[in-house]
């Protein structure tokens, strides 16, 4: 089967640039499946995982928001953040999720609880991404 090179890119760096026979992410606007030969486009990522199918078998990176340009034979993903499962610290996602889940039952204001459910869905996501690598 044809494959894709998908680019993954932070402010820090590159995270992943590997060939890959399927794409699947969350947008914006919903769920997209991405095929060597896929139109071009641009959409805005959610927090989310993106799921990446190759011939040796899938891997999964979390995403903080970003990105996607797609073109017939390469994916680039501009993330505010990325990280593989391997670069995940466990106990710090659920830390960091404790936290938020706190700062949401305060309830001290609007900005307030909308910083702490963004970060609720970060560590969610982070975790999730951990505890599902196969």
């Amino acid at each position: 089967m044809s494959t894709l090179t998908v680019s993954v890119v932070t402010p820090d760096g590159p995270i992943l640039e590997d060939a890959y026979e399927m794409v699947s992410c969350k947008a914006e606007s919903g769920e997209l499946g991405i095929l060597p030969g896929h139109i071009p486009m641009v959409a805005p990522l959610t927090i989310s995982a993106i799921r990446l199918k190759g011939e040796g078998g899938s891997d999964r990176i979390a995403v903080s928001g970003g990105f996607l340009e797609v073109r017939p034979e390469k994916v680039t993903i501009l993330a505010q953040s990325a990280e593989k499962p391997s670069d995940i610290d466990i106990d710090r996602a659920r830390k960091a999720k404790e936290r938020a889940e706190q700062r949401m039952n305060n309830k001290q204001s609007d900005i307030d609880f909308r910083r702490a459910e963004m970060a609720l869905k970060r560590a969610i996501n982070r975790l999730d991404v951990k505890d599902n690598n196969f």
